[in-house]
């Protein structure tokens, strides 16, 4: 092999390297993550200070969710899952349960 092709070699190892720790360092901050962190990335857009720009009435304050007894954490995951008209579906693919559960528990606390 030539000196050419084997810096070319070190230079592709290298950048796959990299590109494997940045992937490896994404999931693992995401996964640390805490549910405010989550909540602001995921859901803020739409429901600012817990409340709801598509659907006011829908809000994420407690005697909204009570009143729809979306009042538990799994409740409030299985909105995440099987949303109403208006929100999007966050699977557990685009949305794994341990943060879905991070999220829930930060909106029973906060709102």
């Amino acid at each position: 092999m030539g000196l050419l092709n084997m810096k070319k070699v070190v230079i592709l190892t290298l950048a796959l390297s990299a590109t494997c720790l940045w992937l490896t360092s994404t999931n693992t901050a995401q996964a640390t993550a805490n549910g405010e962190e989550l909540f602001k990335q995921r859901c803020s857009a739409c429901h600012a200070n817990g409340g709801n720009i598509i659907n006011p009435q829908k809000s994420l304050h407690k005697a909204t969710r009570e009143a729809n007894k979306v009042n538990t954490v799994e409740a409030i995951i299985d909105k995440m899952r099987n949303p109403g008209p208006g929100m999007s579906t966050f699977d557990a693919n685009i949305l794994p349960d341990s943060d879905a559960k991070a999220i829930a528990e930060y909106i029973l606390k906060t709102f």
